[in-house]
């Protein structure tokens, strides 16, 4: 039997705290502009150049795509910040899901309400292929939230009990 490897990106939709955090900081670079011009006129273009630079840093970690990683019955996700900078966030197998319901399935609603920890690795909305499972991860009750696609789903689905899978 061949090894089973599948690969998937989901980019996270931008919310009002991203605006509003680009806009604060853009505003507080324009702050700096004018404080520096009144304290230190000579050098208050290179004060606005450097935190002006320091503000696209922090813009940049507002672009976030999750990569959900399938290899023979382990799921891993990573963030990938601006496409460039990726940090592994969750690492799990798929055998110790508990339960797994796509997210319009009423039915399934009372068994995702006890949770200690909440890992939403979507696009932040609900799209008829979110999926909610619940997990034990680093020793606490967990409910993850992803968006696979097809081809993820069927690996992922291949390696649960079919009792635990409400799809």
């Amino acid at each position: 039997m061949g090894d089973i490897f599948k690969e998937q990106i989901v980019k996270r939709k931008a919310t009002a705290i991203d605006a509003a955090v680009k806009i604060g900081l853009i505003l507080a670079v324009a702050a700096i502009f004018v404080i520096s011009l009144m304290l230190v006129q000579g050098l208050s273009v290179l004060i606005t150049f450097a935190a002006g630079f320091g503000a696209m840093y922090l813009i940049s970690f507002r672009n976030v795509e999750y990569e959900y990683v399938f290899t023979n019955g382990e799921l891993d996700v990573d963030i990938i910040y601006n496409q460039s900078r990726r940090k592994q966030l969750f690492s799990a197998n798929v055998k110790d899901i508990e339960i797994m319901a796509n997210a319009e399935n009423k039915d399934q609603s009372g068994a995702f309400n006890s949770f200690e920890t909440l890992l939403d690795f979507s696009s932040g909305e609900t799209k008829p292929n979110t999926y909610f499972f619940m997990i034990n991860y680093k020793n606490k009750r967990s409910q993850v939230i992803i968006e696979p696609n097809e081809m993820m789903l069927k690996a992922i689905s291949g390696s649960v009990s079919r009792q635990r899978l409400f799809l």
